[in-house]
């Protein structure tokens, strides 16, 4: 049986936060495996008090099912941006990926993300869904529009011809996003993910996929905190560099 990439080699270690997903969880993490298993070091399955019961036992099969290769994490920041950060810290594969549990990412987008990262290694991929052979699948008309106009304003301030700022589904180099000062814990930080490394300099490239709407569990996103993402957007925009590292002793 091959083994899965060890720490010293490109080894992946798959962000999966999870709240009240049960079989999209499960399907997401085996269409991965399908594809990309030698590429996949480990999965995170991170949970919080919120975390239903029935999804928490779909991931401790999941681990009992893998253990050398699935863990449950108990998340100590609290809210989605507080879960990916946890699990930033956690990862001990050279890159991250960071994606939902519920197949609005798409997991057989993985394979494309790792194609791309491999001869990158320094850069970020990000998923696109505005791209040909990408798309979306059951977003609310109004939205979508928004969605575009958003990315058009904030790719114009950032000079960048990147066409999806805001989907949350990227691979990134671990170190890279474990020397980066996260503020953001709720949503607004998945666009954070992707502006603050822009000001860093950090090269970021686009692979397609097709969003579609999630068939169990609801969002937790809320209207209002989409107001949020100008905030963010536009008081990164004027952070100098530095401000932006952590600190080092």
């Amino acid at each position: 049986m091959t083994q899965p990439a060890g720490p010293s080699s490109f080894s992946v270690t798959v962000i999966l936060p999870a709240i009240d997903e049960t079989w999209s969880l499960r399907e997401t993490l085996t269409r991965i495996e399908a594809h990309s298993r030698n590429d996949i070091m480990e999965y995170l399955i991170v949970v919080c008090p919120k975390t239903t019961p029935a999804c928490r036992q779909v991931a401790e099969e999941l681990v009992a099912e893998m253990p050398e290769r699935v863990q449950l994490m108990e998340q100590r920041l609290p809210f989605l941006g507080g879960a990916v950060r946890d699990g930033f810290d956690a990862a001990k594969g050279t890159h991250v990926i960071m994606m939902s549990t519920d197949l609005e990412t798409d997991p057989d987008t993985v394979p494309l993300l790792i194609a791309e990262a491999r001869p990158h290694p320094t850069s970020i991929v990000t998923a696109t869904r505005w791209k040909s052979g990408a798309g979306f699948e059951g977003y609310d008309p109004i939205k979508l529009v928004l969605n575009k106009i958003f990315q058009a304003f904030f790719a114009i301030l950032y000079r960048v011809r990147l066409t999806d700022l805001t989907f949350a589904y990227r691979i990134f180099p671990t170190d890279l996003v474990r020397s980066i000062r996260w503020e953001e814990l709720k949503h607004p930080f998945l666009f954070e993910t992707i502006i603050k490394p822009l000001r860093l300099g950090v090269e970021v490239l686009e692979v397609p996929s097709t969003w579609r709407a999630r068939s169990e569990g609801i969002s937790h996103n809320t209207f209002l905190t989409n107001f949020v993402y100008f905030r963010i957007g536009l008081k990164t925009l004027f952070m100098s560099p530095n401000s932006i590292l952590k600190v080092t002793e």
